[in-house]
């Protein structure tokens, strides 16, 4: 889906957006192609993790990195318009639940091959807790998470024990933020 630099969208690649995200609106693709422009200081039609932190409701995500790099498709480190939609489609209120749940397991599923590992769990945890938590303290949320998650005992979390594990404790506004009008 190539959206073009100009400073205006065309409709069919609005509609084409709007269908792929399933959540937002033309206006809404409207505004958050306002934003983009906004983020996207030098004008080179896409943004990066630096670019995308200037939104408030991400800034402060330690996960940002992470998600940018699950959006990624081109492996570049940035972001063109339509990467951008379906990044934030993800964190709509509306989107669906599943795909919410998919993109949490990518999160934990750092080398991509279906799995969640320890190591993978204790990476993510690391990134979100920072210096607050020792290594030790880290390792036995870890290894509980993990044992209590893992019913066939394999070290390792498949898509199906994974959303097994979040069964009651995954709630639709869980991965959720506002789109309200910036001006």
């Amino acid at each position: 889906m190539g959206v073009n630099a100009s400073s205006t969208l065309r409709t069919e690649e609005i509609e084409e957006l709007q269908s792929h995200s399933k959540v937002f609106t033309q206006k809404d693709i409207r505004r958050l192609y306002k934003r983009f422009k906004r983020l996207d200081k030098e004008e080179k039609g896409t943004v990066n993790v630096e670019d995308f932190s200037q939104i408030p409701e991400l800034s402060m995500n330690p996960l940002l990195p992470r998600l940018i790099a699950i959006f990624d498709v081109n492996r570049n480190g940035q972001l063109n318009f339509a990467q951008f939609v379906n990044t934030l489609s993800v964190f709509h209120p509306n989107a669906d639940k599943i795909d919410k749940i998919k993109l949490l397991f990518k999160v934990y599923d750092i080398n991509n091959d279906g799995f969640i590992t320890k190591q993978e769990i204790q990476t993510v945890l690391t990134m979100m807790v920072g210096k607050n938590l020792t290594t030790d303290q880290i390792e036995t949320i870890v290894d509980e998470t993990l044992h209590e998650a893992d019913k066939e005992n394999k070290g390792k979390l498949n898509f199906d024990a994974f959303c097994s594990s979040l069964e009651n404790g995954f709630t639709d506004n869980m991965l959720s933020i506002s789109f309200k009008p910036c001006y």
